[in-house]
């Protein structure tokens, strides 16, 4: 039997996530969370789901877990309890998140030690994502030093975006010199949901326009035309484009001057006040978006106008893209926020009503896992809610590649 089992990892700073999937079914096996890495108080919380430990519910470890490498070990133990260990002949590939990929990654890659060096090149422009990728692929590596280990970027969907979306308009020289332009994020998300959209209105990919709304802690939009995307929010970074948890999204770059020069800042200090003490948690003290609703039924007027900036900013969005796409057949709504939020949903898309959009309200008030529509029979345009499955999207394309790999030759892929 073919080897048909993915490991998906997703190394952040202090934490990694992980599923195991059985590729024949597109199952999950296993999944985890290995938080608070480095810290006395780290936390394993691991669930088999199906398999040998199927059913046994969440089992949790409590205590400091030193690094990654120890992190990923821990994780391997537990899988291994289930029956389901990194030493297994059933294990086809290890598939990597790694942020940033330039512009040399469009694609799902196996790692090399060359395909390592360029994303450590990468590291200036993304220092927060990128070295904790790099530590979750050498971990791996050494544990299973035989397997294919695949990475699959966040900006990869982004590539096809026209020059004339991806480029600021600065220096063109000192651009190239510094890799400036617009990277996107949230690939794997964006791609995943466009067609799962396409699929939901029963037509192909490449026959459908779609507005993917990315909204969770972090979020971004993307316009995607006949499943390529062609604009997305976020930009050089993942600062770019929305009101998000703690970022502010867009902002005139001259505020960074004047917070130099004005109030005496360090570059650090306003990068900490745009990517952490902004957004929604800068505007009313609150990033769960639960909470904030909360508070603006009990008539607080800072959550409000919080809600409505974020509103108003999600509203920009669609319209600058309906008018990118030209014609638009559905806008998704994903993410945490965007799966979970009717209020949000039904704000962003009122007073739409002459771009053809429409929410239901009873549709809208559905709470479901699945995908579905939540814009009424005659609305000329579809409102969709996807829940996006970035741990399957790796899954799929780390899969595809090893598999396309191996008819010529390619029993195990070298790394």
């Amino acid at each position: 039997m073919e080897p048909h089992r993915v490991l998906v990892l997703n190394s952040g700073s202090s934490s990694v996530k992980y599923q195991l999937l059985d590729m024949r079914d597109r199952s999950r096996l296993a999944s985890g969370l290995v938080e608070r890495i480095g810290e006395e108080t780290s936390r394993l919380v691991h669930t088999p789901l199906t398999g040998g430990g199927g059913g046994a519910g969440p089992r949790e470890r409590t205590g400091r877990i030193a690094d990654h490498d120890a992190a990923l070990k821990a994780a391997a133990e537990e899988l291994a309890a289930d029956g389901l260990g990194l030493d297994s002949p059933e294990l086809a590939a290890i598939g990597h998140r790694v942020v940033h990929g330039g512009l040399k990654f469009s694609a799902p890659t196996v790692i090399t030690d060359e395909v390592l060096k360029e994303i450590e090149r990468l590291v200036p422009v993304a220092p927060l994502h990128n070295p904790a990728n790099i530590t979750g692929i050498r971990t791996a590596q050494a544990l299973r030093p035989d397997l294919p280990q695949v990475a699959v970027f966040d900006t990869a969907f982004h590539t096809t975006m026209p020059e004339s979306a991806a480029r600021y308009a600065i220096d063109v020289e000192t651009a190239d010199a510094h890799r400036i332009r617009r990277y996107g994020f949230h690939g794997t998300s964006h791609a995943y949901v466009s067609r799962k959209t396409a699929e939901l209105l029963g037509k192909a990919p490449e026959d459908v326009n779609v507005i993917v709304l990315h909204l969770g802690n972090g979020a971004s939009a993307s316009a995607v035309a006949g499943g390529r995307c062609v604009e997305t929010s976020m930009g050089l970074t993942p600062l770019e484009g929305l009101v998000m948890g703690t970022r502010s999204g867009d902002i005139d770059p001259a505020v960074v001057f004047h917070l130099k020069r004005v109030a005496g800042m360090s570059t650090d200090e306003v990068d900490v006040l745009l990517n952490k003490r902004s957004g929604l948690v800068g505007l009313c003290g609150d990033n769960d978006m639960r909470e904030i609703r909360r508070r603006i039924e009990e008539g607080d007027e800072q959550a409000a106008l919080a809600f409505d900036i974020y509103i108003h900013r999600l509203k920009k969005y669609i319209g600058a893209y309906a008018a990118v796409l030209g014609r638009v057949d559905a806008v998704a709504f994903t993410a945490g926020v965007g799966e979970n939020s009717a209020p949000v949903r039904e704000a962003a898309i009122a007073g739409l009503e002459e771009f053809g959009l429409a929410v239901d309200a009873g549709l809208n008030a559905v709470r479901s896992g699945e995908p579905r529509l939540i814009s009424p029979e005659y609305a000329r345009v579809a409102v969709a809610v996807v829940p996006t499955d970035e741990e399957l999207e790796i899954a799929d394309q780390a899969f595809a590649l090893v598999e396309s790999l191996r008819p010529q030759g390619l029993g195990q892929v070298d790394n």
